[in-house]
């Protein structure tokens, strides 16, 4: 009898410990079901609000192409969802660009994004009847620059037919830039023995003879060639098999000739 009752006992302890878990699980229940409720509410809310859409867009890495241009060629505007933004699609627009070799989007929050571009590099520019026209390493020439004084990141080309600006664009797109920027002119200066001879005009004053064919390479000779010159003559230097240098000389009219 003893033992019933000591169960009986333990049992009606037990009861209301049962009931404050059921209570607390119940509780639990109806917190996260309010939490849900209203985290769909904001969800709604913030879907149909501003906040939702682009609301910035930066461009990186341009120099030629204008952020206006590239920002319109994206698709993207302040209507743009930012959620449903397909960075594929984005970058598929952008490179359609003949001056964009590659572009990357990335979305960062709340509402921003960013697009970082890579151009093809203008190699040299054409002048023809006052217009000047940039050309790419590709050997592409694009239209008419609006501005002339942009063209002073490469040099200009004198008599070249658009054949050979293909291949030269080529070569100059292998150059190192600190050389590539030291020449201020390249004339297609064809003679008997090299339909391909061409002449630089250098920033620093100096002449260089060479031919288009391995022009780059050979050009990597060129800045060893100047250490080793008196800067107070001036003159040709010959890169076409062993280098060397050929001061100018005073023509009987008084001009330089070499």
């Amino acid at each position: 009898m003893r033992n019933l009752v000591d169960k009986v006992v333990t049992i009606e302890d037990r009861i209301p410990k049962l009931k404050q878990k059921r209570k607390q699980k119940a509780n639990r229940r109806i917190t996260i079901t309010i939490i849900c409720f209203f985290f769909m509410v904001i969800t709604v809310v913030y879907l149909q609000s501003p906040l939702s859409k682009v609301s910035s867009i930066t461009i990186n890495g341009n120099q030629h192409v204008s952020d206006e241009n590239l920002i319109k060629l994206s698709g993207l505007s302040d209507r743009t969802s930012f959620w449903k933004i397909n960075k594929n699609d984005v970058v598929a627009n952008l490179v359609q660009h003949e001056e964009i070799r590659s572009a990357v989007a990335k979305r960062k929050l709340p509402n921003h994004v960013v697009i970082e571009v890579e151009e093809l590099r203008r190699v040299a520019y054409v002048s023809d009847e006052g217009q000047v026209y940039p050309v790419l390493e590709n050997g592409k020439t694009l239209k008419a620059l609006d501005d002339t004084g942009q063209a002073v990141d490469a040099p200009f080309l004198v008599n070249w037919n658009d054949g050979d600006i293909v291949e030269l664009a080529t070569e100059l797109k292998k150059l190192p830039l600190g050389i590539a920027n030291s020449i201020s002119e390249i004339h297609h200066t064809p003679d008997d023995s090299d339909r391909l001879h061409i002449t630089l005009f250098m920033n620093n004053g100096y002449e260089v003879s060479v031919t288009l064919r391995g022009f780059a390479e050979k050009m990597l000779a060129y800045p060893t060639v100047i250490r080793e010159l008196d800067p107070t003559l001036k003159g040709v230097i010959h890169l076409d098999v062993v280098p060397f240098f050929r001061e100018y000389k005073l023509s009987d009219e008084g001009g330089e000739s070499e």
